[in-house]
């Protein structure tokens, strides 16, 4: 069944007007009709199928009638990645949707060559992937900010597993905590040395080895992610 994501408060007998864009998705392109039904969610208030009530002239309308599963979030995992080029960054934040990330930081370090990016366009590609996928949240985007702000303004509370290209430990044998976990993926060029020294230095971070091959950011998001749900995600759920 169709699954989309809005804005507006659920509960039942409540009416729902999607955007032009969902509207159109929805009537010219799946083809639904009045009474057809589909699954709607907000982040905030569960899974709820609805019907097509009204088919206007600009948008429809949807009636919510239950509520098929409540809400629910996964794993307390943010993704901070170097902003790298554009296909790239949105291949990561797809697949971090798809991984069960609840937020995508992007960031600036020292050898980062791309800073320009189309948050609005990020933010749908993160929409897409959690109607796709069936969670009933959607990570949030952050604009991008200097790496070494970003550590200056750290939660010691949350746990940082940072992929080093030079060496760390294996990620099974490093992390076998839950709770609040990040990590961090740095640009095509690596780290500067200052900042893998500071890196290290830092008492909530976990140096890891994503294996003996140089990955691209892309590549290394995915696979420490995949990592990283294995040892302590919500894979066995």
């Amino acid at each position: 069944m169709i699954r989309l994501h809005v804005t507006p408060d659920l509960a039942p007998n409540a009416a729902v007007a999607p955007t032009l864009d969902q509207s159109r998705y929805l009537t010219q392109v799946m083809r639904l009709k009045l009474g057809d039904a589909l699954l709607v969610f907000n982040g905030r208030d569960g899974e709820w199928r609805c019907v097509i009530a009204e088919i206007l002239k600009k948008g429809v309308i949807l009636r919510v009638e239950d509520q098929v599963r409540p809400q629910a979030f996964g794993p307390d995992l943010d993704l901070i990645v170097a902003v790298v080029k554009k296909s790239r960054v949105e291949t990561i934040v797809e697949k971090a949707a798809e991984l069960g990330a609840k937020r995508v930081r992007l960031t600036v370090t020292q050898r980062t060559n791309v800073e320009h990016v189309r948050l609005d366009r990020l933010d749908a590609i993160a929409i897409e992937a959690a109607e796709q996928t069936g969670r009933l949240d959607v990570p949030t985007i952050d604009d991008p900010q200097r790496l070494a702000t970003l550590l200056d303004d750290w939660d010691p509370a949350r746990r940082l597993m940072f992929c080093d290209e030079t060496g760390g430990a294996p990620v099974a044998s490093a992390v076998t905590q839950p709770g609040p976990w990040a990590i961090l993926i740095g640009p095509e060029g690596g780290f500067a040395p200052e900042e893998r020294e500071r890196l290290r230095g830092l008492p909530f971070t976990t140096a890891v080895s994503l294996g003996p091959r140089i990955l691209r950011a892309d590549t290394a998001a995915i696979a420490a992610m995949t990592l990283w749900q294995a040892a302590v995600g919500d894979w066995e759920r």
